[in-house]
């Protein structure tokens, strides 16, 4: 991934880790060139096993994603397109496919993340904000249009109605905090604090069995959509995909064997021992 040869994104691969770090001066401004980088990222990502979790920052100080270029924006149909011949935007499949990647995601956002840009940021698996330096917005009301890249359905997904029917009419920014109560991010962190927060993340999700990320991932997204009955036989469909792929069988069999379960210092102490039962493989 370290040679890959985009215009607009750096990468730089640590272990199971992939940093991927939007520059793209002067302001990261999100056109076809990146929208052309995002999808070549993902295609040399959607079937690789040894990328677990990919993180996407800035190089821009106060940048984390400008918004949508305006220079393919204006080239929007003036005219009132049916339902039946409406196709996905550009923007749309680019962010749906970002979204679809069987590795887990972070954005780590420390800078302005308007218009495209938050769609990019909703369209992330988590979202960890830098307090005083993240600002969030869908200004798409005030051009006359509305967020095209999925940054209505996402909104309401994440934050629930009211909420997303408040961030997408208003078209204000919302910093970090507000963002976090919202629902729209993970977590606000403090500046000096962000990077170790997302890096300790980030390390201990890439411990674990990119099988079995992938799963945890497609049933998650799944169980958004569908009546609790299909989510839960959508449940019982990725743990046979994890258990035929993963070593978990083997781990079940262990903790068995040596009464693991019913030690109380294995039970005060499971959240090494999740790390530590990654030497059975």
């Amino acid at each position: 991934m370290d040679d890959h040869d985009f215009t607009t994104l750096r990468t730089k691969l640590n272990g199971a880790v992939l940093n991927v770090t939007f520059d793209y001066p002067p302001v990261n401004i999100q056109g076809i060139s990146m929208l052309d980088d995002l999808n070549d990222l993902a295609q040399s990502l959607e079937n690789d096993r040894n990328v677990k979790i990919i993180v996407f920052q800035s190089a821009h100080p106060e940048i984390f994603i400008a918004h949508a270029d305006t220079n393919f924006l204006k080239d929007l149909s003036a005219e009132a397109v049916p339902r039946e011949e409406v196709n996905l935007l550009y923007l749309q499949t680019t962010l749906e496919r970002i979204s679809r990647l069987p590795q887990a995601t972070i954005a780590k956002i420390e800078g302005f993340a308007r218009g495209g840009g938050n769609e990019f940021v909703l369209a992330c698996d988590m979202r960890f904000a830098a307090r005083n330096k993240a600002k969030f917005m869908q200004m798409e009301v005030g051009m006359g249009i509305l967020p095209c890249g999925g940054g209505t359905s996402r909104m309401a997904r994440q934050a629930g109605l009211g909420r997303a029917l408040e961030v997408v009419l208003s078209a204000r920014d919302f910093d970090a905090d507000e963002a976090e109560a919202y629902g729209i991010i993970n977590k606000a962190l403090d500046a000096n604090e962000i990077g170790s927060y997302v890096d300790a993340l980030a390390n201990r999700i890439s411990c674990f069995p990119a099988d079995s990320i992938n799963a945890c991932k497609q049933a998650l997204y799944a169980s958004i959509d569908m009546p609790i009955g299909e989510a839960l036989k959508e449940e019982a469909y990725w743990l046979y995909q994890a258990t035929s792929k993963t070593p978990a069988l083997k781990r079940f069999q262990m903790a068995d064997d040596t009464g693991f379960q019913n030690e109380i210092e294995n039970q005060r102490n499971f959240e090494q021992a999740v790390i530590d039962i990654q030497e059975i493989e």
